[in-house]
């Protein structure tokens, strides 16, 4: 598949300035640039996001907005649970919160061939992080299916005691 290859989404309006697409690794610094702009989520390494762009591609997405990425997914299919998808982080502009771009990201990895196995999603989510929990409840709705929330990772668990605990979600059957 080449790697500039457009995802499709059902219903996509050709007129939507938003292009969903597979990331490179050219988008790991805007990537990292992006993930830093949000000031809420944590920014990993640059070498992090070349690694992600270049090696977790299929399972993750990028949005740009007339050649600005303004969104972001990473993801991985689970080595111990080859039927769940692991979403590792969300990011969305500032310029561009409010317009369901996470969630049509979600989606759209959802409906790429590299998931057409996936019967499950998780991800991690800090209890005050509303709009990830927004967003992960809102995708079990669209499926109609079940979102369960349990323990993840506790704060005791993070180095340096400054990070909250976080919660699993696990969405599925789909």
């Amino acid at each position: 598949m080449d790697k500039k290859h457009k995802v499709s989404i059902a219903g996509l309006d050709p007129n939507d300035p938003y292009s969903f697409r597979i990331p490179t690794v050219d988008d790991g610094k805007f990537i990292w640039q992006l993930i830093k702009d949000t000031n809420v989520l944590d920014l990993n390494s640059s070498y992090s996001y070349l690694l992600w762009a270049d090696q977790f591609s299929d399972t993750s997405i990028i949005v740009e907005d007339h050649g600005k990425l303004v969104g972001f997914i990473s993801g991985f299919i689970q080595p111990k649970a080859q039927d769940t998808l692991f979403i590792w982080q969300v990011a969305v502009d500032e310029s561009v919160r409010g317009k369901r771009i996470a969630s049509r990201m979600l989606h759209s990895i959802l409906q790429s061939d590299a998931c057409r196995n996936i019967r499950y999603l998780e991800a991690t989510v800090t209890p005050s992080n509303e709009a990830s929990t927004k967003l992960f409840t809102g995708l079990a709705r669209d499926l109609e299916t079940e979102c369960t929330i349990t323990d993840g990772y506790t704060k005791d668990q993070f180095p340096g005691g400054g990070h909250e605990s976080e919660e699993l979600f696990r969405i599925g059957p789909f």
